[in-house]
């Protein structure tokens, strides 16, 4: 699954935005304020229109006044997303825009279509086509279809104009381009880790992957212990390799069926509680038990993840971050951190700030003087550190 481009068009600070030729790992860099976690809520409020209705969804992001908080203030037009994607490194491009306006003081579905791109040339199938709750959809097997023509649609009325189309053909194995969206809608993920949530006791449970809170970190580490022993292996491995003095993690289950996380040092004979842990070592335990899912999520959103960690982890932090990309979960960054820009390369770079009350997006590849510093061996937090790229422009 890889993302290539995001289009927001009054969706709060996004007035009008377009991302283009988005990498496979992606850091998104600006001062506080710039739109970097709202960037994010694109993913959580499509996930929760796609679970429930798009009126919900824009009451958990925008409260009680839903779709006027949402939409970018003093703006005309409907509120659109558009994401561009490819299911597989060779599969076609395809297209999924979304049209959310209010009438008669509801929230409706302008339009929602998703277009499949067959080759370089030629105009993209639609493969689903709805407005205001009616519309057609291809009903057969697109990989069997050479033609355009030979695509079979099916008219179909939906329940309410609130409700996404793409929820019903995303079910079907048949309908690849539906499913891998669908996908990437329901197994999405994002972490915002709390140290002081991750270190609590807390009773025993299954849980495969780590919360948007790492407050599942000890459940999650046992059942890596158990069912992948050479991935949690690897992972403590790796900590010790970064955290002087771990020699070992291990999930201790009490009595009364609670979880507790226990290290050991090699220089102690016993070891102790998480609670007894720097916030740097949990910090990155918990890191690289996200890292090494054995199934990556489609799309991995990290908010900040320099925070309590020393500077020189970041530079191992991002070779993860890039690992855990090269085996299919895609990996959008946040950061305000000149350290970890340092580790970063030019291309994965995208520089947020804000114009006149609205937010930009510009590709730190696209300035000549920015690559040229690089090239001489400047490094990109340096430069941001000394204001180089506060001076960006959408026209570098």
């Amino acid at each position: 699954m890889h993302i290539e481009e995001i289009k927001l068009k009054n969706f709060k600070a996004f007035k009008d935005v377009r991302i283009k030729k988005i990498p496979k790992m992606a850091v998104f860099v600006g001062a506080n304020g710039t739109g970097k976690s709202t960037l994010f809520s694109v993913f959580s409020f499509l996930k929760s229109a796609y679970s429930d209705n798009v009126t919900m969804a824009l009451k958990r992001l925008g409260g009680n006044r839903g779709f006027q908080e949402v939409k970018s203030r003093d703006s005309k037009g409907p509120i659109e997303i558009e994401i561009k994607f490819r299911e597989k490194e060779n599969s076609p491009l395809i297209t999924y825009t979304l049209l959310i306006d209010e009438e008669n003081g509801d929230a409706i579905i302008l339009q929602e279509t998703l277009k499949y791109r067959r080759g370089s040339k030629g105009k993209p199938w639609n493969f689903i086509d709805f407005r205001k709750g009616e519309g057609e959809a291809v009903i057969n097997e697109p990989d069997q279809v050479k033609n355009e023509s030979e695509l079979k649609r099916d008219k179909q009325k939906l329940k309410s104009p609130d409700i996404l189309a793409i929820k019903g053909l995303s079910q079907f194995e048949k309908f690849p381009a539906s499913k891998a969206f669908g996908d990437l809608l329901e197994n999405w993920n994002i972490s915002d880790f709390q140290v002081n949530l991750a270190r609590q006791e807390v009773e025993l449970n299954y849980a495969q992957r780590l919360s948007s809170q790492g407050d599942n970190l000890a459940n999650v580490s046992e059942f890596l212990f158990k069912k992948h022993k050479e991935v949690f292996n690897a992972v403590l491995s790796k900590l010790s390799q970064r955290v002087n003095g771990i020699s070992n993690v291990e999930s201790k289950i009490t009595e009364d069926g609670r979880v507790l996380l226990r290290f050991t040092d090699g220089e102690f004979k016993d070891p102790f509680l998480a609670k007894h842990v720097s916030d740097g070592t949990l910090r990155m335990f918990a890191y690289l038990i996200l890292l090494h899912d054995p199934n990556p999520s489609p799309l991995l959103c990290v908010e900040e993840p320099e925070n309590q960690l020393y500077h020189s982890l970041l530079d191992g932090l991002i070779e993860e971050f890039r690992d855990y990309a090269l085996r299919g979960g895609q990996v959008f960054i946040s950061t305000h951190s000149p350290d970890l820009l340092n580790s970063c390369n030019i291309d994965e770079v995208f520089f947020l700030q804000k114009k006149k009350g609205f937010t930009t997006v510009i590709p730190v590849k696209n300035s000549k003087q920015i690559k040229d510093y690089v090239e001489q061996g400047d490094k990109l937090g340096w430069l941001w550190r000394e204001g180089f790229l506060n001076e960006l422009s959408e026209n570098n």
